[in-house]
């Protein structure tokens, strides 16, 4: 896919070290600098980002002509840069942490904020986009007029994410979705947003202050907030469990995702439950250290991993267990729910391995599913338990679970772990399979059967 990112590009430093004493002249510690570590910033990181998940990527941004922007060209390899003239020094954003503690944010060039000049070739670049994201860090190129202008039209055409800023622009009419996580919304809103119905009422306000399709408010760890011209829908972040050590990129890295989503034509909720899946995975694998030195997928490679697949490496990375369960889960009622939460607590996250309804139909004839795959895929995800659904089309699950390696594979408590062929499957990489107990007279037949007899 063609992605446009518009926006402000900062250079981003990391200096990591460790502190053993005193400055002799004042009371501040002498950090000995281990490693250091440059990346683009801004709307260069969303760029790097969409770059290395396989993406032909465009940034349209305003660059100085000084070291730090020479040094950006050469950290944006992969991505196709129309740049325009800042008319000032590049932001230049430096973190300082000795021993695991952050002690000092440097900034230089973030004074005044020159008005960058906009070409024509910057705005004709986004004829060519299949979805475009908006990365505005308040450096005044989102308030550039011909480029709002072609911003406005290409949003009838494509899907446009607008990531805001406190001290940025308003965001154009018929965005597809605005992101403003917690903080900016209080500052963009100016009113408090305590709790879940506060936020949905600010977001509310500000999509139609901003004639925007969608507002979806980033939670951190509570996941998103959807908030739509007909009703508002709370995306649940899946593993919540895991570590997170620095936050630094996760918005980039959600509304990143969204875009592509929403650009490969899924819905605005599935959009979110993909950009959120995406930040807890980025943030378990490390987060922005991660991209310290950031690749391109080559054109030729293949498809990239689903979410599914993505969080099982993340949290495996982290010395994490991936658990799995599988089955049809048509009609599901609490039988499933028990198996699900027993499942979700022997381990980090749980990956439903989900038949798909070609499946079903060889196994239980043609009158099932009761519910196609989509549906049942919606509804497991939408239980608190479970972290990712993968759909297989084959008979049995070896061959997902071979790709997908889980350390354990949980079965109901009718089946005998020794007579399973999944159990020398799990234990070629050191698995187990692990029953639970069923709930007693719970079943998709039993069920069905007595919908059936209420006609």
């Amino acid at each position: 896919m063609r992605i446009a990112v518009v926006g402000d590009t900062l250079m981003d430093i990391d200096l990591n070290g460790h502190a053993a004493r005193l400055c002799p002249d004042a009371p501040a510690p002498v950090v000995d600098v281990d490693d250091r570590q440059e990346r683009a910033g801004g709307a260069g990181l969303v760029a790097t980002m969409l770059a290395g998940d396989g993406h032909e990527v465009d940034l349209i941004t305003a660059l100085s002509d000084d070291h730090a922007a020479e040094r950006l060209r050469g950290l944006l390899q992969g991505v196709h840069v129309s740049a325009g003239e800042l008319g000032g020094p590049t932001p230049v954003k430096m973190r300082v942490t000795a021993d695991g503690q952050r002690i000092a944010r440097i900034d230089e060039g973030c004074g005044p904020r020159p008005f960058p000049l906009v070409d024509q070739d910057m705005v004709d670049t986004l004829d060519n986009a299949e979805a475009i994201i908006v990365a505005d860090y308040g450096r005044r190129l989102a308030e550039a007029p011909t480029l709002r202008a072609a911003l406005a039209a290409a949003a009838r055409r494509v899907p446009v994410v607008w990531d805001p800023h406190p001290q940025g622009a308003r965001p154009i009419a018929h965005a597809a979705a605005v992101t403003p996580n917690l903080p900016e919304l209080l500052t963009l809103s100016g009113r408090p947003v305590d709790g879940l119905g506060a936020v949905a009422s600010a977001a509310g306000r500000l999509r139609e202050r901003w004639g925007a399709s969608a507002v979806v408010v980033t939670l951190a760890e509570r996941g998103a907030l959807v908030c739509g011209p007909e009703s508002d829908v709370h995306i649940a972040a899946p593993a919540a469990g895991l570590r997170i050590e620095d936050s630094c990129g996760a918005g980039d890295r959600f509304a990143a995702t969204l875009t592509s989503a929403l650009g490969a034509g899924r819905d605005l909720q599935a959009a979110t439950e993909a950009a959120v899946s995406a930040s807890v995975a980025f943030l378990g694998g490390g987060g922005v250290a991660s991209l310290a030195h950031p690749h391109r997928t080559p054109p030729a490679a293949e498809p990239e991993e689903s979410t599914a697949f993505a969080l099982a490496r993340r949290v495996q990375a982290l010395g994490g267990r991936v658990v799995a369960a599988g089955g049809c889960f048509d009609l599901l009622h609490a039988g499933h729910l028990r198996l699900l939460e027993a499942a979700r607590e022997l381990g980090d996250c749980l990956v439903v391995c989900l038949n798909s309804d070609e499946s079903i139909r060889r196994l239980k004839g043609g009158s099932r599913p009761l519910m196609s795959q989509e549906d049942r895929a919606e509804l497991l995800l939408g239980l608190s338990c479970v972290d990712a659904v993968e759909v297989f089309t084959e008979d049995t699950p070896e061959q997902l679970l071979s790709e997908l390696r889980p350390d354990v594979w949980v079965k109901g408590a009718d089946y005998d772990p020794e007579q399973l062929p999944e159990t020398a499957l799990l234990r070629r990489w050191g698995g187990e399979v692990v029953t639970v107990p069923l709930e007693p007279g719970r079943s998709t037949t039993g069920l069905a059967t007595a919908i059936a007899g209420l006609d």
